[in-house]
């Protein structure tokens, strides 16, 4: 078969064979590249490039492709050792935490409970006012006169009965060292003159105060013995204003606890 030429002597031009003409092509496409062949050669390069960076950086990161299996027996080891004193730091650290949060708790209870054993100490001393439900005694000379002995015993049975706060007449708070003495024109109560009608105000449990006062041969007999009058009203809430200064002790001194 033969050969493919070029345009014949018509065209002007000596007939060229086609592989010719390819050659041609090729090299002219090489001396005087296109723009778009410019482009085209210019991507291959940059992902020709790119392709050799990651290759490299893989092999670059690939820390233990190296090691030994001793090596990386060692690095794991190293591994678990620093997760062990990690954990083991984690659990001090609770521990510390909980030590801390139970000090908080327990200083705070005894701080709650120190608080109100002073509270209680001072209403049994007579140094704040106070206010609850109780009893209000009034007593009124009828055919005779009030003993002190009498209104002693009436206070020591209320005592009994639970009684947490009194005061008589609204001046005399009434405490463990309360005295009475019988005096001219009625009774003198740590100091104090007072004479009748004697209004004593008992804060405590209501129904127990005043069983305490009508109990067989209690304090109401004895005070109707010495010619008094005795009304007992409860109530559900009365005052008690009057105090008593703090008194230094003397003689007792406190005692470290062993």
């Amino acid at each position: 078969m033969p050969e493919p030429t070029s345009p014949g002597p018509g065209s002007g031009q000596d007939p060229v064979p086609a592989e010719e003409t390819g050659r041609a092509r090729l090299r002219r496409a090489l001396l005087r590249p296109s723009r778009s062949q410019v482009v085209v050669a210019v991507l291959l390069a940059v992902v020709a490039f790119a392709a050799i960076v990651q290759v490299q950086t893989v092999e670059d990161d690939d820390t233990y492709a190296g090691y030994r299996e001793q090596d990386l027996v060692n690095v794991l080891s190293g591994l678990a050792g620093a997760s062990r004193r990690a954990r083991a730091e984690i659990t001090r650290l609770e521990t510390a935490r909980d030590e801390l949060v139970s000090d908080t708790d327990a200083e705070r209870v005894a701080l709650e409970q120190a608080t109100s054993e002073a509270d209680s100490l001072s209403i049994l001393a007579g140094l704040v006012p106070v206010t609850g439900p109780g009893i209000r005694i009034t007593i009124t000379e009828v055919t005779g006169r009030v003993r002190a002995d009498t209104m002693l015993n009436m206070v020591q049975g209320l005592r009994i009965a639970s009684a947490e706060a009194m005061q008589i007449n609204g001046t005399v708070r009434v405490v463990a060292q309360t005295s009475f003495t019988d005096a001219e024109g009625g009774l003198v109560v740590d100091g104090q003159q007072l004479s009748a009608p004697y209004v004593v105000d008992v804060i405590g449990d209501p129904s127990a105060l005043a069983g305490a006062m009508s109990i067989l041969e209690g304090p109401r007999v004895d005070l109707q013995d010495d010619g008094a009058e005795v009304e007992v009203v409860t109530l559900s809430s009365l005052d008690i204003e009057s105090v008593r200064q703090p008194v230094e002790p003397e003689f007792a001194q406190p005692v470290d606890p062993q």
